[in-house]
């Protein structure tokens, strides 16, 4: 089932509607419905309207978010330290919700240059068996792979195999989850906090591409109209990838405005 955007451009409405999926330009079929039309001293005006719907595989991930519900579940029973557990009388998307705001403020501590990147091997070995426990309760057989990533100070665990939507979820969030809940269990008893990123059949990649393009396209219009652009909230990382990705453009630049968890991205021309 795909999705229904209109704005001033086939352009603008499509990327409105990639950025509500999380998905790529190649990875949905767009449909224009209606083309746009500029009228005459405002009469006859009419934006662009589109149909926006996930190919088969992402389709696959879509159809997947029911049980995205059993995976944090599982995740949750494989656990045995209560704090930051989910409550019993808590819904998942309740749980999510505060998983985020963890995330969004662990993420924005960590985003500073001067803090120091440790790679502890016993942190690691306790994240991949509490996957293991995981994967084992939901009867999944998954691939990791293990990567350092000195940059952005942080361990990635990239996980394969079938039917991985399920712990992708909505928007990230059941995936989100999953790195908070491991993080949570494999820093339980480490002397440095190390940051472990988990990321699903190359998902964040994806994503920060996405984001990349909605940035580059949402300054276009900034130019275009000489109006500010104000984006949906994101956490920090997902932020971050937007300042980045128009950090040198000579004609704009990008500020965060409000409060976590509902801080956003502006895009603005420069002065």
């Amino acid at each position: 089932m795909g999705i229904e955007k209109t704005g001033k451009t086939v352009e603008e409405a499509t990327a409105a509607a990639l950025a509500e999926l999380n998905l790529a330009e190649d990875q949905v079929d767009v449909e224009v419905l209606e083309k746009p039309k500029k009228g005459i001293f405002g009469l006859g005006k009419r934006d662009a309207r589109v149909r926006v719907t996930p190919k088969d595989a992402a389709a696959e991930t879509a159809q997947a978010e029911p049980a995205a519900e059993a995976a944090v579940t599982a995740a949750a029973e494989a656990v045995q330290e209560p704090e930051g557990m989910p409550a019993v009388d808590e819904t998942q998307a309740a749980f999510e919700a505060r998983v985020k705001e963890k995330m969004d403020a662990e993420l924005g501590a960590e985003a500073g240059p001067n803090r120091e990147f440790v790679v502890d091997e016993a942190v690691i070995e306790a994240a991949k068996e509490f996957l293991q426990k995981v994967f084992k309760a939901m009867d999944m057989q998954v691939v990791m792979e293990k990567f350092i990533n000195k940059k952005d100070g942080c361990v990635v665990l990239k996980l394969h195999g079938a039917d991985m939507g399920v712990l992708i979820g909505k928007h990230g969030q059941t995936l989100d989850a999953f790195q908070y809940l491991t993080n949570l269990v494999a820093n339980k008893d480490a002397a440095t906090r190390m940051h472990i990123v988990i990321d699903v059949e190359n998902y964040r990649e994806r994503r920060a591409e996405t984001l990349t393009r909605l940035a580059r396209r949402l300054a276009d219009k900034c130019k275009r109209t000489g109006e500010r652009v104000v984006l949906e909230p994101m956490n920090p990382h997902e932020r971050k990838i937007i300042h980045t990705a128009l950090q040198n453009d000579p004609k704009v630049t990008t500020l965060s405005e409000g409060s976590e968890p509902f801080r956003k991205v502006v895009i603005e021309l420069k002065k």
